[in-house]
């Protein structure tokens, strides 16, 4: 019986640090996509009816911005990064994973093409909404920036 040794292995090109920005953005997109199904949910069936879709989709913004921030500051403590830029990626990955959804599962669930889902949507509500993509996608930089920042005595 022969004994292997950690030199006797074969070398692997996998390394944690490269995949942690995917990890972060995988992570990242679940936590505010899930918020974003539960409060969708409640928004069309309760609040659309009160108060039309407008009122509804900006209503529901503010909370949205509080999930983003929360699984933002969650995601970038509980995967820190050395360089800043790591957590720029995994914005930008968490931003494509939720358009990709948004474009494929959710129009498919509504019944909408991708055409009717643009010309359907309130000009203002729709506004808002792909500001909110942008800081969406920014959340990890930003507070990874700012939080780096604040431990260095500056202001960001």
């Amino acid at each position: 019986m022969t004994s292997t040794s950690p030199d006797d292995l074969p070398r692997t090109s996998f390394r944690p640090a490269k995949v942690r920005p995917v990890v972060r953005g995988v992570v990242y997109f679940m936590l505010v996509f899930a918020v974003g199904f539960a409060l969708g949910i409640l928004r069309v069936s309760w609040l659309v009816p009160l108060a039309g879709e407008r009122v509804a989709e900006l209503v529901e913004m503010p909370l949205m911005l509080i999930a983003i921030y929360l699984a933002a500051r969650f995601v970038i403590r509980r995967f820190p990064a050395r360089r800043p830029s790591s957590h720029l990626a995994s914005g930008a990955l968490a931003l494509l994973l939720l358009v990709s959804v948004e474009f494929s599962v959710v129009l498919w669930l509504r019944g909408l093409s991708v055409g009717q889902y643009l010309t359907e949507r309130d000009p203002i509500a729709g506004g808002v909404y792909v500001v909110m993509l942008g800081v969406f996608a920014l959340a990890p930089w930003l507070l990874r920036r700012s939080r780096h920042a604040a431990r260095a005595g500056q202001h960001p």
